[in-house]
């Protein structure tokens, strides 16, 4: 189905999160029973033997699930948009982790382009940060999803297919999702793809990739958005349909590939 299907708008989602939050016990909402307390801080996330990567990790109290946020091409940590995208999860009870999946010395080399648009590469380098999540102590407990832009799209659906055991839902925004190429079909996350309805090249992108994916999925249009969503209100319409897409499914029953799925756009 295209086009926004929210008309809450974003206060009305952390207000209608929290009064569901106080009817369910910490169980039922698939957070760890404990209080958790604030936290914000830089990281270097493990993500193999060999290789570290730069992240930002925030976790607000009474979380109910984290969210990797990466855009795949250059510094994550460093994008406006992204940053504001992340603040936007924490106040509807989210935590973050803005990643950048190239090192510093990755993306200073000329072999940058070539790295970025690895997604056997960077898809494993998103899989390995949702596991980093779940030994860290801060995090432990907590369902995963992935958040990606632009050729962080692709890598966020491939971690999905590599490993899916470590995700419960995809959100792709103004991205690439068509970077994952053949493992498309693999992706067993709930899957929600975000367009703007000004970027054509996107549409015409996100509506190939959305027929191969043979997941739960859903694509909505932003009306009036470019590829890059530089506008305050077409941030936050992303940030509240991409977070009630998580609220939904972080900690829900993993979704029956052989049920029947949404219909093409």
């Amino acid at each position: 189905m295209t086009g926004p299907r929210s008309g809450t708008g974003l206060r009305a989602v952390k207000q209608d999160h929290g009064t569901e939050e106080a009817r369910q016990s910490p169980e039922a909402r698939g957070a760890r029973p404990a209080a958790r307390t604030h936290l914000e801080r830089e990281v270097m996330v493990p993500v193999d033997d060999a290789v570290l990567l730069r992240g930002r990790l925030a976790v607000p109290a009474g979380a109910r699930g984290v969210v990797v946020l990466a855009r795949g091409s250059d510094s994550s940590r460093q994008s406006p948009r992204l940053a504001q995208t992340s603040h936007l999860f924490q106040a509807m009870g989210l935590g973050t982790l803005l990643l950048d999946l190239l090192t510093s010395e990755e993306m200073e080399e000329r072999r940058t382009r070539q790295l970025r648009f690895n997604m056997g590469l960077l898809g494993m380098r998103m899989a390995g940060a949702a596991r980093w999540l779940q030994r860290e102590p801060h995090t432990t407990g907590l369902r995963v999803g992935y958040f990606g832009a632009h050729t962080g799209a692709g890598a966020a659906l491939s971690a999905a297919a590599f490993r899916p055991d470590f995700v419960e839902a995809v959100v792709s925004r103004g991205g690439r999702p068509d970077l994952a190429g053949a493992v498309l079909p693999k992706v067993r996350a709930p899957t929600l793809l975000l367009v703007g309805g000004a970027d054509a090249l996107g549409l015409d992108i996100n509506r190939r990739a959305y027929a191969e994916l043979q997941t739960q999925k859903r694509m909505d249009i932003i009306p009036g958005a470019t590829h890059h969503f530089q506008e305050d209100a077409e941030l936050e319409k992303v940030a509240e349909l991409a977070g009630e897409w998580f609220l939904q499914h972080l900690g829900a029953p993993q979704y029956d590939a052989e049920a029947e799925p949404a219909p093409v756009p």
